[in-house]
């Protein structure tokens, strides 16, 4: 059952039981009894409980509290405590405490005892150092201690294998230890708000961090931070710094001149973007000219012939005017059988001539037929004999030689 608590001990407050999965509100009258009737009445019930207490005149945690053995969550925030009840480390259920905005000086053992927080606030407190125990944490991936006092980085934090997000800022921090890079998980690093002067080299060796916030303090200069190639965000706002620092294309920068920064960077950018398509496309295009040069045998056969449709055509045209040729010889044939001679010879041959600059082949077939017209020819003057024969006048005769001539 999943269920959100408030529990308040001040008389002047009303109280309230909120289930979330079933929707029901109960409303209680203020009462010294109200911790201990919630812890026992609901102890059994709650598997998931998130339990805030308001301790605003009393400045103590009520022992019934510890007896919510199911809590996951437990919210404290100020309070004015200043330590916990022993028995505060039997809640061995909580991933998540909260103690912000209290007065604690030290960090109470009970909670070192909570091997299973995953999630610790202890920001606005009254911090200077951790205990040696609180390495028992090893399961913490997120640990809060912001607006405190600590003047040295704490080295128990060493030994926290699973420790990725960690809050420091507002605290009196001038240097990080030479051996800070040991924290290799580290992904999230705030550091706003110290009296750092210059920037910690060790961190140039953090090649997990991803978020790295050091607003607010007294650096003057910054080095290349290209090396750092997991980091998204880098702030380095409110520092005396005149320009921002050599980052990853992708980083996120706050400070000063970011802003103008960040749009020349994406104007490049888009610029380049705009270069690698252009690019693109011109080899897209260059591919396509080769697979077209490349094509199969039976699409080189259709654009040749496509390619010379003229020189088909013309051919087409010498085979229909060979073919009347032939009829026309024919023809010839025919009517010189009959007596009756065409002077169509030279008519042809004037064809002949045309087509022989256009096709070789055809051109050497009208030439053989041509060699066939001087063989008629002779049979022609064979014919001529008798003729001659036959006319006995003189004057014929020499008609016919001129007629023989003319041939």
């Amino acid at each position: 059952m999943a269920a959100e608590v408030l529990i308040g001990l001040d008389h002047d407050a009303v109280h309230s039981l909120r289930f979330q999965k079933q929707n029901n509100s109960c409303t209680f009258q203020t009462d010294s009894s109200l911790v201990k009737d919630t812890a026992s009445s609901y102890d059994s019930a709650l598997t998931h409980v998130r339990v805030r207490v308001c301790l605003a005149r009393h400045g103590r945690l009520p022992l019934r509290v510890c007896e919510l053995l199911h809590l996951e969550k437990l919210y404290v925030c100020g309070n004015r405590l200043r330590t916990v009840p022993d028995s505060f480390s039997q809640l061995q259920g909580l991933r998540t405490l909260a103690l912000d905005f209290n007065k604690l000086e030290d960090v109470p053992l009970a909670v070192c005892e909570l091997t299973n927080l995953t999630h610790l606030y202890l920001g606005n407190n009254r911090l200077m150092d951790l205990p040696p125990e609180f390495i028992n944490l090893k399961n913490l991936r997120c640990f809060w201690m912001e607006s405190n006092f600590f003047h040295r980085f704490p080295q128990e934090l060493y030994d926290l294998p699973n420790l990725t997000s960690l809050q420091m800022g507002d605290n009196r921090l001038k240097r990080l230890p030479h051996d800070f890079c040991r924290m290799e998980s580290l992904k999230g690093l705030w550091l706003y708000g110290n009296r750092f002067e210059i920037f910690p080299k060790v961190l140039l060796h953090m090649k997990s961090l991803e978020i790295l916030d050091f607003d607010r303090n007294k650096i003057t200069e910054l080095p290349n931070l290209k090396r750092l190639c997991s980091l998204h965000l880098f702030s380095y706002d409110h520092n005396p710094i005149k320009e921002p620092p050599k980052v990853g294309e992708e980083v996120i920068l706050v400070g000063e001149g970011a802003a103008e920064f960040m749009e020349v960077r994406e104007a490049k950018k888009e610029r380049r973007r705009k270069a690698a398509e252009e690019e693109a496309e011109e080899q897209a295009l260059a591919e396509e000219l080769a697979l077209a040069e490349e094509e199969p045998v039976i699409h080189g056969i259709l654009k040749n012939s496509n390619s010379s449709s003229k020189p088909a055509t013309d051919e087409a045209a010498v085979d229909i005017e060979d073919s009347d040729v032939k009829e026309e010889e024919t023809s010839v044939r025919e009517e010189q059988e009959d007596g009756v001679e065409l002077p169509v010879t030279e008519y042809d041959g004037a064809d002949l001539e045309y087509d022989e600059d256009m096709v070789e082949y055809e051109t050497e077939e009208i030439i053989c037929e041509g060699e066939g017209f001087e063989y008629e020819e002779e049979g022609l003057e064979y014919e001529n004999v008798p003729m001659d024969y036959e006319y006995e006048d003189g004057e014929e005769l020499e008609d016919t030689g001129g007629q023989d001539e003319g041939a």
